[in-house]
Parts: C-alpha cells; structure tokens; sequence
C-alpha cells in the first residue's frame, strides 16, 4: 500500500527539502514559494518537507525548480515501500547517507580538533612553534569538515540572505584568517611564545594570540550538535515511519478456487484472500468465511484480541492470531484505515501550530539582527580602546552565540514526537492547532450511543413464568427473532444463542409492524414482542412477569413479551450496555478539570440512569439528531469552551461546532472526518489520553520555546561584553539545539492510562453503528 498524495488539485504537493540548516531556512524557501501565483507553501524545518497547494495543474517541477533557485534541492518523496527496499532494502536512504556523511566530518574533526584544543589550553603543551602544529591540524578541520557551512553562506550571499550557516562560516573563517596573520606577520609564531586558555575574551594585544582552537572547536561542536539533532530528528518521526511499515507485503488470493502469492499492491476491491494464523492481514476487508482472533494492538492501541467471524469487518496491518480466514477486500491502497491514519499523522507533523509561526517570524530576523550585533560590539571594543583582537573574538563569539537552531526546532520536534506517540496509541491528532485548542477546553459533551454505551443492545436478562423451562423459552423466542433484521430481535437471537447453542429455524414468519414478530417454530405458534400483541390473542402476563417488565422499564431497559400456545410464557429484558470503561473515562476527565455532559437521543430515564452508572451529573436527553450542534452551540453561548466526543452520522456537525472534536475510530467515516482528533480504539478513555498528550505536547513546546528565548537574550550580551570564549559559545550553542530535541524525545515514554486503570475488558473495537435517535 502506498499513502502518496496526490500530485495536484486540494490536496496539494509534497516536497523533500534538502540542504536546509536552521528554521530560517525553511523561512526562505516558503517565501520564495509562496511568491509564485496562486500556491500557498508550508516549510517544516524538523519534518523537511513543503506542504505546497495551488491551482489545478501545477507542475512539481516549477516548484522543485523554484526550491532549487534559493541554494536548497527538492524531490517528490518516494512513497512507503515504492522502491520495495522497505526498512531493510540493499539501497541506502538520502537520510540515512546524509547521516553517514555528516558522522563521517564529525569524526576527522573530533580527531583534528582534539589536540589543538589540548595545546591552547594547557600550557605545558605549548612547545615551539606549536602554533603552526595547530594550523596545519586545524586548518582541514576549518575548511573540509566546516564546508558544508561555507558552502551554504556562500549560497546565501549570492541569494543576499544570511542563515545560521553564514554566522558559523564568518565566525570560523575570521578566526582561522585572524590566525594565520598573527602567525606570519605577527608575534604568534616565534619561538616560546605562549598564552594560557581563558573563559573570557583577552584584553591583551591582538597579533600575538591565534584563535585556531576557536575555529576548530566551534566547528566540531556544532558538528555533533548536529549529527545529534539529525539523530534525534529520525528517531522523532520513527512512529510515522514504524505505521508506514505495518502492512502486509504479499497475499495469497483466491482466483479460481486456487491461492496465488501475489504482491499486495495487485490486490484489487472485491478480491478474496486468504489469511493464514500468525499472518497479517493484507488490506481492509469483509470476512466471508473462518473465524479467528483478531491482534489490532498496532493499530488501536488495544492489547486484547477481539473475536471475529464471517460477516465482521477487519482492517489491514492487523495480525490474524487464530483460526483460517478467507476476507474479501473492501479498501485497498490509499483508502485503507492503515493509509487514512498514517495521511492524518503526516499532516499533523507537517502543519504548523500559530505558537510555531510566531517562532519562525523571530528567526527569520534573527540572523540579521545578530551580524548587527556583532558589527556593533566590534565597533564599540575598538571605540573604547581596546585591541582589534579583543574586539574580534568578542564579535565571533556573539556571531556564534546567536545561531538560531534551538529556536527552529522548539516547535517542530515536539510536534513531530507527540503526535508520532499518539498513533502508537490509537490517538490520530490532525493538526498542531489541535494542540492549543486542548489548553482551554473545560466541558466535555459526550454521545451516548456508541460512545459511552457499546451502541448495540444485548440481552441481559431471562423471566419465566412458573413451570416454563428457560432454555425452552429462548430456544423458541430466539429461534423466531433470528429471521429478524431489526436491532433488538438480533439482540435476543445472539443472546438466546450463546446460551443454548443451535436454534430451530422458523416453518413461518411475519412481522407485525410496532408490534413485533409471529410465526411456527417447532409446531408452535410463538408471538415475541410488545404486551400488547400478546393481548390480541388474549395471552395476559401474569403478576410476576408484569413486575419484571416494569422493572426493567424503570431502570430505561427495554421488555419483550414471548408467549405461545395460548399463554404468556416469559419476558426478556434488552438494553444498550455501558462500556466497562466509560466510568474509569468520566473519572479521568474530572481530573483533567472537564465538566462531562451526556448527551442523548434516548428517553430522560435511560439517560439519568446511565449517566448515573458512569458519574455524569449533566444529562441532556430527548434530543433530535440535528438539534445536537444547537446543544453544543448554547454551551458555547455560556461560555464553555466544549470539546465533543461521538461516533454516528449525526454527530459530525456537533464535533464541527465545538472547540475541540473527538471522533471514536469505531464510527463512521463522517465522523472521523469532522473530528480534530480520531480515537482508534473504541474505548472513552482514550479521549482522556488524547487530551492528556495534547496538553503535554504544548508543554513541551512551550518548555522549549522558552528555553530557546532564555538561552540566546542571556548569552548574546555575555559575548558581547567578553564574558564568553568563542569556543565554549560554539559549544553552548551545540548543546541548546540538543537539549531541545531531547526534551521533545521524552515524550516518547508518554503512557496511556486506557492501558493502566482498573481491569475491565476493553470495548470490541469492531464497527458499529449508531440507532437513528440516539
């Protein structure tokens, strides 16, 4: 299966940038592009890629081309499993070589760099002419291992910008071109000349001191800086990369009778294949025979298999761990839940959040600003008498103090984490603007049906009358809802069946509308249904059965009257059961400072009665499908900030109206596509997750942000005024951008607590669908 956008039209282009170097950077391609007609371009330095959209019929090519103007390359990305190398292919990734290449100049340059930077530190070391011995070890380290900055300023120049590479290669050229004068024309370079390492920047005069292990320092640290933060950023996008990795790559389908191994991009719609125990399921489909139990883990979230049968629905990359199956495909390529979850985590890590502008709009200032800077605090050392060096070195230190790396990725790298950790958990956030809309969420509106109840109905209970045997009453009851297509009859065929196994077949049946069914099952004549069909063949509920029918109405149960051969026989009580969750999910809300609300089509005592058993205070019932976004709207009208959690077709202009939209997984398309964020698994605690990794996420990026802030409005005066060697500025400024996608990485130890809380067996996460009214 492939998730590749496509080419033109709304859903836009995608673009792999390559060369970029810092956030500002990615600000110049997206100006460049969004200065052609009618396209609209979004550059994402921690992913690097364009997301580009324009008028139909736009040429990737243009725009590669456009990319290729400013000094960057672009490709379209080769879609997952394209080249069928996968994970373990012969051929190595671009990223993967950029990786090998960048370890490659770190290593010469932690070896080159080493001792000249023992030699400038320590006296004891400082042998005649040990000044040349550090030109001729720093010198590859400057101009090999610093090349790609170079070469990137000089891009820069002739495009007239400047990068963070432009304040790396000034800042290093200066001190290598600084030291070789002092050694040649100045003092630096007779014999026993010496001059002890210093925190600070030397007041002394300036043609006696070289600044190699400036050049050479600087160059490796940002170098490892780097080779880490490319590290890190690959680990960051792992989950993206693991989801895309999930599907089958061949399967046996059945063509004539006989099983052909095939590859699964030739799977077509309609197709029938054979899954065999242990092996994953190859796209979307409808079991048409076996049953089996199905691992879903990678993909819900849900660690228990479910059961399944023929007639069941099953999505691809799932893991068949039982019985033989043959599955008819439904959904293949791009349209499978597989392809749908890893398009919307793409999305979300390629969009950017409004805090993520605000930070790209400062560093794409940020660079002039600090060759400002650093003009201005050479010229103000010199004006204040101090020498030409002292002055330099206190320029090169601000020039690299400045470089805005931390800044670019604060955002990005969070982004790209969180919402990577989310699909490993079921939990698909669409967009980082989700993110901020979870900070000021205080109600939840949640949809019974289906949500916080399984949204099927299930037999729950069994009243005889006295001297009629219970396996005989469900046996004929059973028998004769089973030729019934509606709800509550399969409610009471499934029951009926689980407990006293095979049930007859009926001879004859009719449905009498509102009323229920008739019929001969096993020479009698049964009726099943309302009290008042039974009344018309004057079969009377005796004292205890009318009791157990009020009973179960009371409590907003549904009761079915069953009767033949002339007499009342039994009644058999239905309800739409609680997820055994729901009320661990209510709780964890309460916790998060969320006010729940039930919302409901049902009767006003079925909705206090379950909103009763989960811990819902509010309960809002009898309400008409398209009267539920009013329901939302009047709480926003309070002023409640209202996140919705549902499932069905009506529930989509609802999740569209609230501040923040939570569409279960188990629900319909419409739903899902309505929603902000989708939860996988058909279990209400993982709304609770959602909003909990949400929040965390911006806290990380806010966390960031304001380290990034903090680190360059503290240090750039502490350079300017001296107090920061060059060397240890390169340094610090290294292990900013280290700490930033570290500090991002931690939120892949994010645990969700639908896993950890009480031990009710998780809900079936298998499709359901919603009754019209609830």
């Amino acid at each position: 299966m492939t998730t590749e956008k496509p080419s033109t039209g709304d859903a836009g282009i995608e673009l792999q940038v390559g060369g970029m170097t810092c956030a500002s950077c990615a600000n110049r391609i997206e100006k460049r592009l969004n200065r052609l007609d009618g396209v609209t371009a979004s550059v994402n330095y921690a992913t690097e890629r364009a997301s580009v959209t324009g008028p139909e019929g736009l040429d990737p090519q243009a725009l590669i081309a456009e990319v290729e103007k400013a000094g960057y390359t672009a490709t379209l990305p080769v879609p997952a499993g394209g080249d069928g190398d996968g994970a373990g292919g012969e051929h190595e990734s671009a990223e993967d070589a950029e990786l090998r290449l960048l370890r490659q100049r770190l290593i010469g340059a932690a070896v080159l760099s080493v001792p000249v930077v023992a030699m400038a530190m320590v006296p004891a070391l400082q042998f005649d002419y040990w000044g040349f011995a550090s030109l001729v070890l720093a010198a590859p380290v400057v101009v090999w291992a610093g090349w790609p900055f170079h070469r990137a300023a000089w891009t820069n120049l002739r495009h007239g910008a400047a990068t963070m590479d432009t304040l790396i290669s000034v800042g290093t050229s200066s001190a290598l071109v600084w030291s070789i004068v002092a050694l040649f024309l100045g003092t630096a370079g007779e014999p026993g000349v010496v001059h002890p390492f210093e925190l600070t920047v030397s007041r002394s005069d300036g043609l006696g001191h070289i600044y190699l292990e400036v050049g050479a320092g600087v160059i490796t640290f940002i170098l490892l800086g780097r080779y880490f933060e490319k590290r890190s950023k690959r680990r960051a996008g792992a989950a993206l990369r693991a989801l895309l990795e999930l599907g089958a790559k061949e399967v046996s389908v059945l063509r004539e009778g006989r099983e052909h191994r095939v590859p699964v991009d030739e799977l077509t719609v309609g197709d029938e294949f054979v899954v065999r125990p242990g092996e994953k399921i190859a796209t979307d489909g409808t079991i048409t025979s076996g049953s089996s139990a199905i691992d879903a883990s990678m993909l819900t979230g849900e660690p228990i298999p479910v059961e399944v049968s023929a007639g069941d629905d099953i999505a691809g990359a799932t893991v068949n761990a039982g019985g033989r199956l043959v599955v008819r495909a439904t959904r293949v390529g791009s349209d499978t839940q597989l392809a749908q979850m890893a398009r919307m985590v793409e999305d979300a890590q390629s969009g950017k959040a409004e805090i993520q502008r605000l930070a790209d709009r400062v560093s794409g200032v940020f660079v002039p600003i600090a060759i400002a800077i650093a003009v201005g605090t050479l010229g103000a050392w010199i004006g204040a008498g101090f020498p030409l060096s002292a002055g330099f070195t206190a320029a090169v230190a601000v020039l690299i103090i400045a470089c805005p790396c931390a800044l670019g990725l604060a955002t990005p790298t969070a982004l790209l984490v969180g919402t990577g950790r989310g699909a490993q958990m079921g939990v698909l956030i669409k967009g980082p603007e989700v993110l901020e809309s979870t900070r000021s969420i205080d109600t939840i509106v949640l949809d019974k049906t289906g949500t916080v109840t399984t949204g099927r109905m299930t037999l729950t209970d069994v009243v005889a009358a006295d001297g009629v045997d219970r396996a005989e009453l469900l046996r004929l009851a059973g028998g004769l809802e089973g030729a019934s297509e509606h709800p509550i009859a399969q409610a009471v065929a499934t029951g009926a069946a689980s407990e006293v196994g095979d049930l007859p077949v009926p001879e004859s049946f009719e449905n009498i509308e509102g009323k229920g069914v008739q019929g001969v099952v096993d020479g009698r004549a049964v009726l099943v249904g309302r009290e008042t069909l039974l009344g018309e063949w004057s079969q009377r509920l005796d004292d205890s059965l009318r009791a157990a029918k009020q009973a179960a109405e009371a409590e907003g149960r549904t009761a079915i009257a069953v009767g033949w051969d002339g007499a009342a026989r039994g009644v058999l009580v239905v309800s739409d059961q609680v997820k055994p969750t729901s009320a661990q999910a209510v709780a964890q809300f309460t916790e998060l400072g969320l006010t729940p609300v039930l919302l409901t089509g049902d009767n006003q005592t079925v909705a206090e009665q379950v909103a009763a058993e989960v811990g819902i205070e509010q309960v809002v019932a009898e309400v008409l499908p398209k009267d539920k976004v009013d329901v939302v709207a009047r709480l926003q009208g309070e002023g409640k900030v209202v996140a919705m959690v549902g499932d069905g077709v009506n529930d989509a202009p609802a999740l569209a109206q609230a501040d923040l939209g939570l569409a279960m997984g188990t629900g319909t398309d419409v739903a899902i596509e309505a929603a902000d964020i989708t939860l996988v698994r058909g279990d209400l605690r993982a709304a609770a997750d959602a909003i909990r990794l949400a929040r965390r996420t911006l806290r990380t990026i806010r966390t960031n942000l304001f380290w990034a802030f903090a680190y360059n409005t503290a240090a750039i005066p502490l350079a300017a005024f001296g107090l920061l060697n060059p060397m240890l500025a390169g340094a610090a400024m290294a292990l900013s951008s280290v700490f930033v996608v570290s500090n991002s990485l931690r939120l892949r130890t994010f645990q969700a607590r639908a896993d950890d809380d009480g031990q009710g067996a998780p809900a079936d996460p298998r499709p359901v669908r919603e009754p019209v009214n609830a």
